[in-house]
């Protein structure tokens, strides 16, 4: 993906903004908030704004954890993550997020379904 996705969102401060809302979403739900409980949510929050930055090809590296590492312990099932997936689709279009750029992260994210799961 090229300089121009992470640009055409707004950079950083829009990602930031994502990532508010999605966790504002996400921590919202009965079904998903315990996955963060004795969780860094400062810590989880950068990590969330460095991976969409990334995957949007933004001048930043994602040096988070593994995802099948990060998300073994948590016996993480589908529909939760179905869940999250549909909680960041609609955080990025709240934000004014192109369906095209939209489709793109999604997509990426969508690739981390089976190590998050502990499939892949």
């Amino acid at each position: 993906m090229s300089e121009s996705m992470y640009s055409e969102i707004g950079g950083r401060e829009a990602i930031e903004a994502v990532v508010e809302d999605f966790y504002d979403k996400v921590l919202a739900d009965e079904r998903l908030a315990g996955y963060f409980e004795d969780h860094d949510m400062e810590s989880l929050y950068a990590h969330q704004v460095q991976f969409i930055s990334a995957v949007a090809g933004g001048p930043v590296q994602y040096s988070g954890a593994d995802m099948r590492e990060a998300h073994d312990h948590m016996d993480i099932d589908q529909s939760d993550f179905d869940a999250v997936a549909e909680y960041l689709e609609s955080a990025l279009v709240e934000n004014g997020v192109g369906d095209q750029n939209v489709d793109a992260i999604m997509a990426e994210v969508a690739a981390l379904e089976e190590p998050v799961l502990g499939r892949g």
